[in-house]
């Protein structure tokens, strides 16, 4: 297992320039070597998995956050190319709907995450709400800091009931951003998924390197701690996801649940 602590935010001394986007630490070999790691890394994932679903007591959730192109899409597509979909969801997390605005910013999020046997992947996820806010200034700073507050007692109160959380940051450059942007220009198969507005949230880069910046520090804690993610190669950022995802259920001591006594002595004629 390759050393994964080294991805892991110590918010008392942390900064986003400490983490090279370009780092390919996860590649090893020939491109085709790599697909064969990545598959085999897949496969233990839905082994685990399928053991967390039918032992139906703890929960997992994946946040996955990042610029807009950083991978959160392709991320979920190779990761859990092997997994059995029984047992995990996706939810993504838009523009709130009107109901959802009539609430508190963290009602739409308690209602998807993980319930018991169950693996969750949020993309974007409650960070919306300490990031794009705050770059335009929805917010101000002391609202700011009250909302880190709320979500590292949210981020808690889902720990301490049974679920574990894995926060990666997908941790491109704005020259990587721009290459991904012009491909899908570029490409005809890609272009529905250009959106003019990505181009004037683009302007915004500085401010959003520093929000991201700030809400990191401020919540990456002991019970769900943030992993810079480096993401301008799709490869190393889906092996790097992949072994954090593994380490974790290994971690989890999770079993199959004991034969009931009573099956021991039926005969299927």
């Amino acid at each position: 297992m390759a050393n994964l602590d080294k991805y892991r935010v110590n918010p008392k001394k942390f900064s986003l320039k400490d983490f090279d986007t370009k780092d390919k630490t996860e590649r090893n070999g020939s491109k085709e070597e790599n697909e064969a790691a990545l598959y085999e890394l897949a496969t233990e994932i839905n082994a685990l998995q399928d053991i967390l679903h039918a032992e139906g007591k703890k929960k997992v959730l994946l946040i996955l956050q990042g610029m807009d192109t950083s991978g959160k899409d392709g991320t979920v597509r190779h990761v859990f190319k092997e997994t059995d979909p029984l047992g995990i969801r996706l939810a993504s997390f838009k523009a709130p709907s009107g109901e959802e605005l009539a609430h508190d910013y963290l009602w739409r999020v308690h209602q998807q995450v993980p319930k018991a046997g169950e693996l969750v992947i949020f993309n974007r996820s409650h960070y919306e709400d300490v990031l794009i806010v705050k770059v335009h200034n929805w917010i101000d700073e002391a609202e700011c800091k009250r909302r880190y507050a709320q979500i590292n007692d949210f981020e808690r109160l889902l720990t301490e009931t049974g679920t574990t959380i894995i926060k990666c940051f997908l941790h491109i450059s704005k020259q990587e951003q721009k290459k991904r942007l012009q491909e899908r220009l570029d490409n005809p198969d890609k272009t529905w998924k250009f959106n003019p507005g990505d181009l004037e949230e683009r302007k915004l880069w500085p401010d959003y390197t520093d929000a991201y910046e700030q809400a990191i520090k401020a919540t990456s804690t002991v019970h769900a701690p943030w992993y810079i993610v480096p993401a301008d190669s799709k490869t190393n950022r889906n092996l790097l996801i992949s072994r954090l995802l593994l380490n974790t259920l290994k971690k989890m001591n999770l079993n199959y649940p004991p034969v009931p006594e009573a099956f021991k002595s039926i005969v299927i004629d």
